[in-house]
């Protein structure tokens, strides 16, 4: 098939499914395309990547700029036409506040203060972003409108990219010359995490429907998701016969499944998940993550089992290089973005392969211990909402544990612009106005 037939009827299969996807959420305002648009690029490769203008490192490219300064723009209009209510919300969100003015201080101490003060001002975007999905007069449906469109988008177009157009969906490792798939994503970890997303999305709401708890809009809804999570598998398992699937993704979503079939089972026995207990399990898996690159190894080494070097590809070398420079400041880091200069990536990696390592790099263990508390704040909340609605407590819990999971060997929590923290930041913002009463103070009027 030529590609650009394909390319025509990939598009509009996808338009089909964002037709599908409106007859869902009738009720959602179109100012939820502002977000859906954000979470599309961060899930995505930078347009600078698409247009072939993606600048130095410390620069970024400028598609990328005025694009994000545009969004930023508008996401604020929104918020002041919509009567948004900054002190309420705020209040209600204060580990998420603290994180972003404590980013902002660590300016000061950056050895570039202007890329880090850009740098801060995506973060600002993100938590605009956050704060328009709470507008809405359903937050939740609001977020899973968000997940079903950005599955809708992304996994057939990354299909198209691979079997289409391989100078955009296709890679080669650096030194082995493997054929990796990467989709829409700027690499085959991002892609990994892509799928891993969308894989835990579609068993939960396919699962709610299976249960009769999710209503079915059309009669051809079901299969076409169910086309989907077998599409979002094909691609999550990599090119046939080789070891280039994402083994990071492979672990997150064994915990993530694993999570959640073992939250329903306690359901059906009349039982639920301390707080406690909860909060240990994060506890565990943030501290073993933190010792990880510290240690040069896994504390627990099951690598060989996933098909893996005992270096995890490389990673044990990577942290060797990079665990000095965090001692050099390890109370308060090199500023947000202080560290990942051109100069650096030359003798490393663009990141550390490891969250906890990078947060430290960048904000010290005192960023740490805040970005901990913002993890350990959520186990809370998501505690509290499996008791209000518990199906929606278990996808945030799996989320969660797949997050804390993930950052052991990758870099997927430093940052609220990273997609899988960036749902995380949704899910936290959007459990502070869950109920009518509360949404009262956070928006006074509505844009249709």
């Amino acid at each position: 098939m030529p590609p650009q037939l394909a390319l025509l009827l990939c598009t509009i299969f996808v338009l089909f499914l964002l037709r599908l996807e409106r007859k869902q959420s009738p009720d959602v305002s179109f100012a939820l395309w502002i977000p859906t648009i954000w979470m599309l690029y961060i899930a995505s490769k930078p347009l600078g990547v698409w247009f072939g203008n993606v600048g130095e490192m410390e620069e970024g490219s400028p598609f990328d700029r005025a694009f994000l300064m545009a969004l930023l723009c508008i996401g604020l209009l929104i918020l002041f036409l919509k009567g948004f209510s900054w002190s309420g919300i705020i209040k209600e969100n204060k580990w998420v506040v603290l994180l972003v003015v404590y980013m902002l201080v660590s300016i000061a101490w950056s050895e570039m203060p202007y890329t880090s003060f850009k740098r801060w001002n995506r973060e600002v975007i993100a938590v605009v972003m956050a704060f328009l999905i709470v507008t809405e007069r359903e937050p939740r449906r609001a977020i899973q409108c968000l997940f079903r469109r950005s599955i809708y988008v992304l996994i057939p177009f990354s299909i198209l990219l691979i079997k289409y157009f391989p100078h955009y969906g296709v890679a080669f490792g650096h030194w082995s010359g493997a054929l990796m798939w990467t989709g829409v994503a700027l690499q085959k970890n991002g892609l990994g995490r892509l799928c891993l997303i969308a894989i835990l999305f579609l068993v939960w709401t396919l699962y709610r429907r299976w249960k009769g708890r999710d209503k079915i809009v059309v009669g051809y809804q079901t299969p076409v998701e169910v086309f989907l999570l077998i599409l979002s598998f094909w691609l999550f398992t990599g090119p046939q016969h080789t070891l280039t699937y994402s083994a990071t993704s492979t672990v997150a979503l064994a915990v993530g499944l694993t999570a959640f079939v073992g939250l329903f089972w306690l359901k059906k026995q009349n039982r639920l998940i301390g707080t406690g207990a909860l909060i240990f399990i994060i506890s565990f898996l943030i501290i073993f993550g933190t010792v990880t690159p510290f240690m040069g190894r896994l504390p627990i080494d099951f690598s060989a089992a996933l098909g893996r070097a005992e270096n995890l590809t490389g990673r044990a070398d990577i942290w060797a290089t990079l665990v000095p420079y965090a001692l050099q400041k390890p109370i308060l880091g090199h500023g947000l973005g202080g560290f990942w200069t051109d100069a650096i990536r030359s003798i490393s990696s663009s990141h550390a392969h490891n969250g906890y390592l990078d947060i430290i790099l960048n904000l010290g263990f005192v960023g740490l211990i805040m970005f901990s508390l913002f993890l350990l704040s959520s186990c809370r909340k998501t505690h509290g909402e499996m008791s209000r609605d518990f199906d929606w407590g278990v996808l945030w819990t799996c989320y969660l544990l797949v997050a804390v999971t993930h950052n052991i060997a990758e870099s997927t929590i430093t940052s609220f612009t990273n997609h899988i923290m960036n749902i995380l930041l949704c899910f936290y913002v959007a459990s502070s106005v869950s109920h009518t009463h509360e949404r009262k103070n956070i928006c006074q009027t509505k844009l249709r």
